[in-house]
């Protein structure tokens, strides 16, 4: 059983002895299972939600909302925010307590409880241990220094300040690694996009919440990616290097210098891994990259049925086909491919959600599923998507789902080496 965590307006939390902690699928009230908890995880951050009230569970069974604590003054509900790794098994349990309660900035807010022994606790799995991703691995005292040294080795590249930002202001791992010259090294190369996401991390409109990072302004030339790219599958150990970062748009929109940056990299060197995060929404686009000798691609979905695929992503010039024909030819040229799957509790877990998945991921041979938490305020994404046509059956039972009925699957958070690089 855990109790209900809750938040005086100065975010001094407090526990409800009377009130049990309640998680939502979607917009119903699901109580919490043993099994869904997790002590809070290194790493993790607890997030007020301002203008939202805590619901918990009453001696009767039925959910109540906190609305003040006993000197009259408001609360606020609490919520998680899990590091990368954990998948999120349900939403935190509130209700609007305004009519203008503030848009939530774009995090995966995750239900919180607090056990018997006074724990905080995290309704989540871990679903790919990563301990390459740790926090405890990045931003240490040295950052700088190796930053100064990348743009002293390649003098006006445009890239390294894009990613100098990335690292020391917003703290992106990938762009850190770059620098440290190990593991996945991401290098964003399109200001445009052919999607319009709701929850685009890089681009939002101003009547939003705010995006947590800026988009890159230009294209770089072919030798800018060229020289960092070639340079890092050289140096650094499992080395990978990946265009489509949170701070771009669509890579595929930069056909023409990735293709050619793709084909010099592998002149000057074999090793490592060449990746794509994409929509796959530009299918003449990736088969100019994956003629060059792209390894790898991760396709952003968050749904396999076309209604909500559109309610999300907004695509502009392209449609759920068009991302299913890329599929097919990245298997064509025998390409590595993983979906990044936006996981949201009460509309991932949908029977019929599950179905069109499932469907998709044996039609086409998927390699990978990495499983991502939707970063979105939840009454922002459920009112466009709308109620569900069937049972939603938790993120747990989805993923038992997928193990079942997808053997040869690979399920984790993050991309891998494609062997033999």
């Amino acid at each position: 059983m855990y109790k209900l965590l809750y938040a005086d307006q100065l975010g001094r939390l407090y526990v409800d002895q009377d009130l049990l902690a309640l998680g939502r699928s979607g917009e119903e009230y699901w109580e919490i299972s043993e099994d869904e908890m997790l002590i809070l995880p290194p790493g993790a951050d607890l997030m007020l939600l301002p203008g939202r009230s805590p619901v918990g569970l009453n001696s009767d069974g039925e959910p109540e909302i906190l609305e003040c604590m006993e000197d009259g003054s408001p609360v606020c509900a609490v919520a998680a925010v899990l590091p990368a790794g954990y998948t999120r098994l349900l939403l935190p349990g509130y209700e609007n307590s305004s009519h203008n309660a503030p848009v939530l900035p774009l995090y995966g807010y995750t239900a919180v409880g607090v056990d018997s022994l006074g724990q905080i606790c995290v309704a989540a799995i871990l679903t790919d241990p990563g301990e390459k991703w740790n926090p405890l691995n990045y931003n240490d005292d040295f950052l700088s220094n190796r930053i100064e040294k990348k743009r002293y080795e390649f003098p006006g590249n445009r890239i390294i300040e894009q990613l100098a930002v990335c690292s020391m202001n917003y703290h992106c791992l990938t762009a850190q690694n770059l620098f440290y010259e190990r593991w996945e090294a991401g290098l964003p190369a399109s200001p445009a996009c052919n999607a319009r996401c709701l929850g685009c991390i890089s681009l939002q409109p101003s009547e939003c919440c705010p995006s947590p990072q800026s988009r890159i302004n230009f294209t770089p030339s072919v030798s800018e990616l060229v020289e960092l790219a070639a340079a890092h599958l050289s140096r650094a150990s499992e080395a990978i290097v990946s265009g489509g970062q949170g701070c771009e748009g669509e890579p595929l929109m930069a056909y023409a210098v990735w293709s050619q940056a793709i084909k010099e990299i592998r002149r000057i060197t074999n090793r490592g891994t060449l990746n794509i995060n994409t929509n796959g929404g530009f299918t003449r686009g990736l088969d100019k990259l994956c003629d060059a000798g792209l390894d790898s691609i991760r396709v952003s979905l968050f749904s396999a049925r076309t209604a909500s695929y559109r309610a999300y992503h907004c695509p502009v010039d392209y449609d759920l086909d068009d991302v299913k024909r890329s599929l097919l030819l990245a298997k064509s040229y025998g390409v590595y491919i993983s979906l990044n799957l936006l996981v949201f509790p009460g509309i991932t877990d949908r029977e019929e959600e599950m179905n069109a998945l499932i469907n998709l991921i044996n039609e086409y041979n998927i390699d990978m599923v990495q499983l991502r938490n939707l970063n979105i305020d939840p009454d922002m994404l459920i009112p466009v998507i709308g109620g569900a046509a069937s049972e939603v059956l938790g993120i747990g039972q989805f993923i038992d789902r997928l193990k079942r009925d997808c053997r040869h699957l690979i399920i984790g958070s993050f991309s891998h080496p494609v062997s033999g690089r």
